[in-house]
């Protein structure tokens, strides 16, 4: 099994990732959402608000023998805004390794804490590594109504309680 190499977004990769981010919620949400709620969360990828958004915040990529599985982004240095990985690609540690470099990079740029809107199918993902819930989302995306969960996790306290 090839490991997932990791590196910087560029302009020319946003077609291959609206293809992951569409993939990723079509097949991988299945459980959680219902077909409308997945085809109204996709169309998110279709306007030009979705490169600019990538090029905006930290973008990361995984690649798997040089081709884009994956991507993180981060937003303003302490959230993640966008995680998806392909479905082909799933459980082959390269979301694990994105949030990874993500967190890694956060911290030496002195964030405190990391805030994430996981949608359900994110959120064990998420706790797995230390985040906590803090409300429930409801997010308006045309005719449909998703839920989400903002979750956050601080440093400070993960540092804490490896230290006792």
């Amino acid at each position: 099994m090839p490991k997932p190499g990791l590196r910087p977004f560029l302009p020319e990769d946003s077609g291959t990732l609206a293809d992951i981010y569409q993939a990723s919620v079509m097949e991988l949400t299945e459980e959680d959402y219902s077909e409308a709620q997945r085809e109204a969360w996709v169309e998110m990828a279709d306007d030009d608000s979705f490169p600019r958004r990538l090029a905006e915040n930290l973008t990361l990529l995984a690649t798997l023998e040089g081709s884009p599985v994956g991507f993180i982004s981060l937003k303003d240095n302490e959230h993640v805004d966008l995680l998806y990985v392909h479905p082909a690609a799933a459980g082959q540690g390269a979301g694990a390794m994105l949030y990874d470099a993500i967190e890694k990079l956060a911290r030496a740029r002195g964030a405190k804490r990391l805030s994430v809107d996981a949608s359900d199918t994110a959120r064990p993902f998420f706790e797995k590594r230390g985040f906590v819930p803090q409300r429930r989302n409801t997010v308006s995306l045309g005719d449909e109504w998703l839920a989400n969960t903002t979750m956050e996790k601080r440093f400070e306290e993960a540092a804490d309680r490896t230290l006792s």
